[in-house]
């Protein structure tokens, strides 16, 4: 029906613009003092809250807010469309695809490698370039693929699908998710991330166990498939893999030596946003001329790659002026009070696990990685500060719950897209996916129990 149709977006984060302007009116205002940690990050002091003169916001700044947003969160906003444009570039060359392709033909008649490969290959997808649209592309090979070995459309949707899930999850260098997240929550940019590697093999692994089972019952029974009516019409017909040549090599050893450098600046602690911005720019426009492309093909795919983060660019503006908006009313720390003071009656497990699962039901609402961490993090951030649970936790219990969900909830455009090309209705993907992503979800709350444990932090 359609008055029960999730609203788009913008209109929902808009809608918490207006609500916190009339917010200002009715909460009392208050403040928290603030410090610098060692490692140059502001926290709250949770003992200093003091309720202020109420300050209330101007009806006029629901639109003087929004440009005031977007000028705010500029610098986010333009590294995510110069790291879509890079990646843009990279992609002209057909290096990736063919790359993958040249994997999957070697190992098309060994499923137990292949299978477990794949996923691991677009998890990297996911957790550097912050693959999620373009898996799209991959699709129709994955489900020639599955098909060839005896198994269905359903395992082809899934190796790719869920490996490229696994990867945003764990986002040990998505700028998309974690990056924005890092820099609103005043982290050093990709700091931790080798507990995120770990996490996101992890993923990877409790994935490929269910895809591989599933697709051995497939093989073994043609009747065992969720798509079997589907199946039973399905032509199968070729894909064009795609030659991997000298050009595309080059290619993937400039990606290769890119990400090591960014790997480096990371762990030597120089790497910021504009560093790398500049590397995943010069990775581009190098892959894109030793690819053989022309100045005027690169300029296109740059805008091309672009084009495709703008509404994560744009949502990240908006979401900004969420913040401004309570800052300027003084009621952003009585509402992280009120939370903290509820969640504090927990223990910090408790608490962090709750944090996780909070961020994957707003995904519901903010299918947006960069959205939901613009518009989620500036609270929960302050929030933990005061209830024990490090912001790199906090950071953490965002990207799982963003990331796993995406290939969960109906308003997900990737997954109604890939589903689609698949032809395979959601219900049925749900009857698959609901074992995997409940095994997720505990692996999940397990990961935020640890890094608590382990004091996981900056660095």
């Amino acid at each position: 029906m359609k008055f029960l149709k999730v609203p788009h977006a913008f209109v929902l984060i808009y809608g918490i613009v207006i609500l916190a302007v009339l917010m200002s009116y009715i909460i009392p205002a208050g403040e928290y003092d603030r410090y610098e940690t060692e490692h140059g990050t502001t926290v709250v002091d949770e003992t200093s809250f003091a309720f202020t003169e109420q300050s209330p916001v101007h009806w006029t700044e629901i639109f003087k807010v929004v440009p005031a947003g977007m000028v705010d969160a500029a610098g986010i906003i333009f590294l995510i469309f110069i790291i879509g444009g890079a990646f843009g570039m990279i992609n002209g060359t057909g290096a990736i695809e063919a790359g993958i392709n040249k994997i999957v033909s070697i190992l098309k008649d060994k499923e137990i490698i292949l299978i477990p490969l794949t996923m691991l290959i677009f998890s990297f997808g996911g957790a550097t370039f912050g693959m999620a649209e373009s898996t799209l592309i991959f699709i129709p090979m994955g489900i020639i693929l599955a098909r060839s070995l005896g198994m269905d459309a359903m395992t082809g949707m899934a190796m790719v699908a869920l490996g490229a899930a696994a990867g945003f999850a764990g986002g040990f260098m998505n700028i998309f998710t974690v990056g924005v997240a890092q820099e609103i929550a005043g982290l050093p940019l990709f700091s931790g991330m080798f507990y995120r590697i770990i996490i996101q093999i992890i993923f990877v692994c409790i994935a490929a166990f269910f895809v591989y089972r599933y697709g051995r019952r497939v093989q073994r029974d043609k009747k065992n498939s969720y798509v079997y009516a589907i199946e039973k019409t399905a032509e199968n017909k070729n894909y064009d893999f795609k030659e991997l040549t000298a050009r595309h090599m080059l290619v993937l050893a400039i990606i290769l030596t890119g990400l090591i450098f960014i790997v480096y600046g990371v762990v030597q602690g120089w790497s910021t946003g504009t560093d790398l911005a500049a590397i995943f720019l010069a990775m581009g426009i190098f892959s894109g001329l030793a690819g053989g492309n022309r100045p005027n093909h690169i300029a296109e795919d740059f805008i091309t790659g672009a084009k495709e983060v703008t509404f994560g660019a744009l949502i990240v503006g908006l979401a900004r002026c969420i913040l401004l908006v309570l800052e300027d009313g003084t009621i952003i720390d009585t509402v992280i009070f009120a939370v903290s003071s509820i969640l504090e009656g927990f223990p910090a497990t408790i608490a962090a696990v709750g944090m996780f699962f909070t961020q994957f039901v707003i995904n519901f609402f903010i299918p947006s990685g960069s959205g939901q961490a613009a518009t989620t993090i500036p609270l929960m951030a302050p929030i933990g500060d005061i209830v024990g649970i490090p912001r790199q936790s906090v950071v953490l219990a965002f990207q799982m719950g963003d990331g796993l969900s995406n290939y969960l909830f109906p308003t997900s455009a990737i997954l109604m897209a890939g589903l689609s090309i698949a032809k395979i209705p959601y219900e049925k993907w749900l009857r698959f996916v609901w074992p995997v992503m409940l095994t997720w979800i505990i692996a999940s709350s397990l990961f935020m129990v640890i890094s608590l444990l382990i004091g996981y932090g900056p660095f």
